[in-house]
């Protein structure tokens, strides 16, 4: 006898994004992701904006999610969505609504990890991508958080090395404010990186012991330099801008792969992925393939639509803790400061 499928609504609204998806076992049926404009107009995500807007939208894209799946509520097995880590705010508005689905349907809560999600989402099925093999490291970096996490099953995991104060991510949008460019600015460094001449200008590395991670020295590095030649050329940051970009887009990736590269030695891996919204840089997925190439292993790069929080990470998570009965009860709440775990 065949064994039944699993059907998985998630819901994710950790930050700014609201998002919803539909899973079949592993197959995503929906991905629907509806953006925050308004934080473009203060230079960053406003918390209390955010989960306005998450209340305003997450109606609206969940049923855009069940349509699109072809899916009908009563049909779906279990409600996944983002205990945390997030905004309180913003995560309070996707727990309420699972809530109350679970509850009116007599369905099962599944409380995910939000970082677990971005490292599982390698394993949602696409013909064009291969899945890690057990064990792998993850370089997981985002706006929020940046680790080194050592994955030995889908739902057992390590954090081996992390940032002591800036995520990689934050480093890109800070220095980018520097430079002159609107929220979210990381995006922007990378687009004018690319015609840059990446070996210009030299910045300051951190000198850390292990596998963990600092960025907070790099950005006042960048910082005093520019006010520095600034005040000698009050044009310098526009005539140099590609070089610019394209010089502190190479040492933050130099920094997040030194570190790499040791945990590849020391535990002899044959497999690495990088996850979380900055894997869509362009530079840092070359650069990733070009590990894999140099040490004669696998390289994992997720597809665009999962690098950024969206429902389809939550989705395959879901699925996971569900085959093991990893439920939550309706006393469940949002945790801003989540730590590691399913």
């Amino acid at each position: 006898m065949a064994e039944k499928d699993t059907f998985i609504l998630a819901i994710e609204s950790s930050c700014d994004d609201t998002s919803a998806a539909v899973c079949k076992n592993e197959t995503i049926l929906s991905n629907v992701v509806a953006n925050q404009e308004v934080h473009k107009l203060y230079g960053g995500v406003v918390p209390e904006l955010a989960s306005r807007a998450h209340m305003k939208h997450i109606l609206p894209v969940v049923k855009t999610a069940l349509d699109k799946a072809q899916t009908r509520i009563e049909d779906i097995d279990a409600i996944a969505f983002t205990k945390g880590p997030g905004l309180l705010g913003s995560l309070l508005v996707g727990v309420s609504f699972a809530k109350s689905i679970a509850l009116a349907l007599n369905k099962p809560l599944v409380d995910v990890n939000h970082m677990y999600a971005h490292v599982l989402a390698h394993f949602i099925d696409d013909e064009s991508k291969s899945k890690p093999e057990f064990p792998f490291i993850c370089l997981t970096v985002s706006g929020g958080h940046t680790q080194l996490i050592l994955v030995r099953d889908y739902l057992e995991m390590e954090v081996i090395g992390s940032t002591l104060d800036d995520a990689a991510g934050e480093a890109f949008d800070k220095i980018a404010k520097l430079l002159g460019f609107p929220y979210p600015g990381g995006p922007l460094i990378d687009r004018h990186a690319k015609q840059g001449d990446a070996t210009r200008f030299k910045f300051n590395k951190p000198r850390i012991e292990g596998y963990n991670y600092s960025f907070s020295g790099l950005k006042t590095s960048v910082m005093n330099f520019l006010n520095s030649e600034t005040q000698k050329d009050p044009d310098f940051i526009k005539n140099n801008l590609e070089d610019l970009c394209s010089s502190v887009q190479h040492v933050i990736i130099e920094i997040l792969f030194d570190k790499l590269e040791k945990a590849i030695k020391d535990f002899k891996i044959k497999d690495i992925a990088v996850a979380g919204g900055v894997s869509a840089n362009s530079g840092l997925r070359s650069g990733l393939e070009g590990l894999g190439i140099q040490y004669g292993i696998n390289a994992h790069i997720p597809k665009f639509e999962y690098c950024t929080d969206n429902a389809a990470m939550i989705a395959i998570t879901g699925k996971f803790m569900f085959e093991k009965r990893m439920f939550a009860d309706q006393r469940v709440s949002a945790s801003a400061r989540l730590p590691f775990r399913p």
